[in-house]
């Protein structure tokens, strides 16, 4: 971990590490609207980690972690997803409140506590969302999951992740019983960008594409020869 690291520090971070795609840099727009935070403050902030040598700063294009960037935000989440892990699996904290709670918790674990908790828990690989753990050397071992909105009708999965954490978001999967491990079947695809019509456990919802594009599953051995294929959703959908 990198020494003196305030938990402003610690959030930027993690944040850029969840907004970080393919090398890509991530635009204080983005960052600002995921840390709910005025783009002014963000710029000031992105300086300043760049000073300390864990971004490198692009005016006009974003902020992109560096090696040391990468590697102490990979910790950070790591010790958040463990944080969650303990708090359902220990504590009983319901699965909606975790991400809020498991904020307070990761920035007072040291590296004697983080290495206990490995070991009662023992070694999840994901947290209760189906978001993998990072490894103690920062690297992340992904799921061959893919979106809900990658489906096509009659095709079916098994949840593996739910991407967005945000409660009120979760607690609405919670509400409709749409937890890792469960199977879905896509009943019909709305023209338009119209919701996805998805059956679980003999019920139906109509899902918007905001709401299906953060829910990851396992596909079932027909959707991995189409997508293996390169078929693509079939013409009006």
């Amino acid at each position: 971990m990198i020494n003196n690291m305030t938990p402003t520090i610690e959030e930027y971070l993690e944040a850029l590490f969840h907004l970080r795609d393919k090398g890509k840099a991530v635009s204080t727009k983005d960052l600002a609207e995921h840390l709910k935070i005025a783009p002014a403050s963000v710029t000031d902030m992105i300086k300043k980690l760049a000073d300390k040598k864990l971004v490198i700063h692009t005016p006009y294009k974003g902020a992109i972690l560096t090696k040391n960037g990468l590697k102490a935000a990979a910790a950070l989440v790591r010790r958040h997803r463990l944080s969650e892990r303990f708090l359902a699996d220990m504590l009983g904290v319901p699965w909606e409140d975790l991400h809020d709670e498991a904020c307070k918790f990761e920035h007072v674990i040291s590296d004697q506590v983080e290495e206990k908790l490995l070991e009662a828990l023992g070694n999840p690989k994901t947290c209760p969302h189906g978001n993998p753990i990072p490894t103690s050397d920062g690297s992340i071992v992904e799921d061959m999951s893919i979106p809900l909105t990658s489906f096509n009708p009659k095709e079916t999965g098994t949840i593996t992740k739910i991407k967005e954490e945000n409660p009120e978001f979760l607690h609405y999967l919670a509400s409709l019983g749409l937890f890792p491990k469960v199977c879905i079947e896509v009943k019909e695809i709305a023209p338009f960008s119209g919701p996805i019509i998805i059956k679980t456990r003999g019920a139906s919802y109509a899902l918007g594409r905001d709401v299906a594009c953060n829910i990851f599953l396992h596909p079932d051995i027909e959707v991995k020869k189409r997508l293996k294929h390169g078929k693509t959703r079939r013409k009006g959908v």
